[in-house]
């Protein structure tokens, strides 16, 4: 006997729903199954992570600020006959100043022609760098010929600490401008215009470093660069006291 049509629909009805019921457990069993390995994996990565982050900060890297092997700073050089100009040219500053006058004249005396001038493309500058270099060469040969030796605590007996040979060498660097000095204010001109700058602050740099070294310092940290800065400003504010000291031996210079 056929079935009511109301009956049939019911039933397909009610097959669909367990079909769609089975996927439905099938699905949420899926579920917490993959959200478990998700948070197991979570678990598993998060303490890798933090084991990471935490040995890096537990052994911080030690950096040094300064090496003994550090490069010179790069040297002015010259041609043989600049340097035979520039030298000619150094004896006539005491009356000329560091002028363009000066370098014709030093021209003249190596038996070159004026117009040889234009070898010097930074003009007047470059004389007085050239004054700056030599004397950094003549303080260092003069503690080859025992300047320190040569100082009365010294022949006492006693021992020169740091301090004391670097007043020495600022002291005798600036001796070296005694016969330029009334001269002097006109070269720190020059090394204060824009584009002269960074040259005069490297021969500067050159100087205190040059002190500091001579004078036995041995600094491997942040002290090295903070004496060399101090060295640098005593010196530059000294050869300004320097340019108007009238005292034997420039005594209120060093009192100052």
């Amino acid at each position: 006997m056929a079935q009511p049509f109301h009956l049939t629909r019911y039933q397909a009805a009610l097959s669909t729903s367990k079909r769609q019921l089975t996927s439905l457990r099938t699905t949420r069993s899926i579920f917490p199954r993959c959200t478990r390995q998700l948070h197991h994996q979570s678990r598993q990565c998060r303490p890798t992570r933090a084991t990471h982050l935490t040995s890096s900060f537990a052994t911080p890297t030690r950096r040094r600020y300064h090496s003994e092997y550090h490069p010179d700073p790069p040297a002015h050089e010259y041609t043989n006959s600049q340097t035979t100009i520039l030298s000619a040219a150094l004896r006539h500053v005491p009356t000329h100043g560091f002028t363009r006058n000066a370098l014709t004249l030093g021209a003249r005396d190596s038996g070159f022609l004026d117009v040889s001038v234009q070898l010097f493309p930074r003009g007047e500058f470059d004389l007085v760098l050239f004054w700056l270099a030599s004397r950094r060469g003549l303080l260092r040969a003069s503690v080859e010929d025992g300047l320190f030796e040569k100082d009365e605590r010294v022949k006492a007996g006693k021992n020169l600490s740091v301090e004391d040979k670097t007043k020495l060498l600022i002291m005798e660097r600036l001796k070296m401008n005694t016969d330029i000095k009334h001269q002097w204010q006109d070269a720190l001109a020059l090394m204060s215009l824009a584009g002269n700058i960074p040259l005069s602050l490297s021969e500067l740099h050159a100087l205190s470093s040059e002190i500091l070294t001579l004078a036995g310092d041995a600094s491997v940290d942040a002290s090295w660069y903070t004496k060399r800065m101090s060295v640098a400003a005593i010196y530059a504010s000294s050869e300004v006291v320097m340019t108007r000291d009238q005292s034997p031996g420039l005594s209120e210079t060093e009192a100052v």
